[in-house]
């Protein structure tokens, strides 16, 4: 399990006790940092861009509870299992009586949904946003191991053999998630041999990632590996619209501190690597997001 180190002491990779920025309040006084205080704070936090899982708020998240209500109609109550590929072909009884052991939560970015402090076995069903699975070495470097687009499952479920292991689930965006107990996805998934097939084929599909980013790892260069990583996120984004102003080129929202996760490099070594791609035409480079202007010489320079 990763290490959480007290609220009283910092943790691996946070400034030292007495040496961390403080933030100025109306009297002129200092005033410790948090990232509760205001949008302000969060501009210019002083963790840096990507606050550890240990920084402070970062255990106090508020998810909502999203009720629909007993006078919502069926298409309210189902919205959440909507379009999600593992229940395309279920009648409307089936997705009513999935949503009722269902209920949606939603999380703002940054919030924590899963931590290895607060374990439990709970199968995530994610709808809106983007989620991604991290873990913290000891001395505070984050890999990214997946991020998790709409339309697919992650959490803690052993029946699955899906398993977070030290992992932690933050939100990229503002999310909404469908929560289901062992008991639910026992007695209304797996009973379901249409549905069993499709979070099969999930799981496969995500093992064969992972071990083609081994592959990557060793095999590859920092260079080819941002690259790499690069086209496989433009690869699973849905085509824009032409209609659109910028729409003809493909834009990942993460900021160079996540991509880097993803990559398996340091942030420094990957924004020198974005900064010659930009150099060179390969992309656009601004404040969160990147912009893929040339995807043919991209996927030449990932190898």
């Amino acid at each position: 399990m990763s290490p959480e180190p007290p609220a009283s002491t910092p943790g691996p990779g946070s400034p030292p006790l007495g040496a961390a920025p403080r933030r100025m309040g109306d009297d002129g006084n200092a005033v410790p940092y948090c990232l509760a205080d205001s949008a302000d704070a969060l501009a210019s936090p002083a963790w840096g861009a990507a606050p550890p899982p240990w920084a402070p708020g970062r255990r106090e998240e508020t998810h909502t509870m999203i009720d629909a209500g007993s006078d919502a109609d069926a298409a309210e109550r189902t919205w959440c299992l909507a379009e999600v590929d593992i229940f395309c072909d279920l009648s409307e009884k089936e997705m009513a009586g999935i949503a009722e052991a269902a209920p949606m939560k939603t999380y703002h970015a940054g919030e924590i949904l899963y931590s290895p402090s607060q374990p439990s076995e709970v199968l995530f069903i994610l709808k809106k946003g983007r989620v991604r699975v991290f873990r913290v070495s000891a001395d505070g470097r984050a890999l990214t191991t997946a991020i998790i687009t709409p339309g697919t499952i992650f959490g803690e479920m052993v029946l699955l053999g899906q398993h977070m292991y030290d992992n932690y689930a933050e939100a990229l965006d503002d999310v909404t998630v469908c929560v289901m107990s062992r008991t639910d996805v026992n007695r209304l998934l797996l009973t379901d041999a249409r549905i069993a097939a499709r979070i099969t084929e999930i799981l496969g599909r995500r093992l064969a990632d992972l071990e083609q980013r081994l592959s990557d790892s060793v095999f590859k260069t920092v260079a080819q590996r941002i690259a790499t990583t690069l086209d496989t996120l433009t690869a699973a984004q849905p085509p824009t619209s032409p209609l659109r102003p910028g729409g003809r080129h493909p834009q990942i929202a993460l900021t160079h501190e996540q991509l880097a996760a993803l990559a398996g490099t340091s942030r420094e070594t990957c924004t020198k690597v974005l900064r010659d791609y930009a150099d060179h035409g390969l992309i656009r480079l601004a404040r969160g997001r990147i912009t893929v202007l040339d995807s043919d010489r991209l996927k030449d320079a990932a190898g």
